[in-house]
């Protein structure tokens, strides 16, 4: 099963619908809550990073057997340092963006903690793809 969301960038009323249509699904599937809860939190991170930092997105989630495979493929201006970007609480998001609740610079490291793999590839201009794998 695939299922596919497009993300607009500065949209924060939309941000989240992935994630909790997503979240809809695995629990019609019977995925146990545990699993559930850590693809949430990974794509609920993820989906506010192109949100805050992106012109717009994909979000493609591949569901099987034996787990879940999520890509998100950003327009933006992607990210210098990838090494840096990981750091808990570094963050490039506008004070704008830190005065609605977001941008303490733990999307990254949270998205890395709770799934089973994880990519991240990004060009400068150009976006950002996160790609990550939790396992059933």
């Amino acid at each position: 099963m695939e299922l596919v969301y497009k993300v607009e960038g500065g949209d924060f009323n939309k941000a989240g619908y992935a994630s909790s249509q997503i979240k809809k699904v695995l629990k019609q599937l019977g995925v146990p809550p545990v699993i559930i809860k850590r693809v949430v939190v990974a794509l609920y991170e993820a989906e506010v990073n192109i949100v805050a930092h992106a012109w717009r997105g994909v979000i493609t989630a591949g569901v099987n057997e034996s787990g879940i495979r999520v890509v998100l493929d950003d327009e933006g201006p992607g990210i210098p340092n990838i090494a840096q970007a990981m750091e808990k609480g570094y963050s490039t998001a506008s004070q704008e963006v830190r005065d609605m609740g977001f941008g303490a610079g733990m999307g990254l490291p949270n998205i890395r903690a709770n799934v089973d793999e994880f990519n991240i590839a990004s060009e400068v201009n150009k976006g950002t793809v996160v790609d990550f794998f939790i396992r059933f």
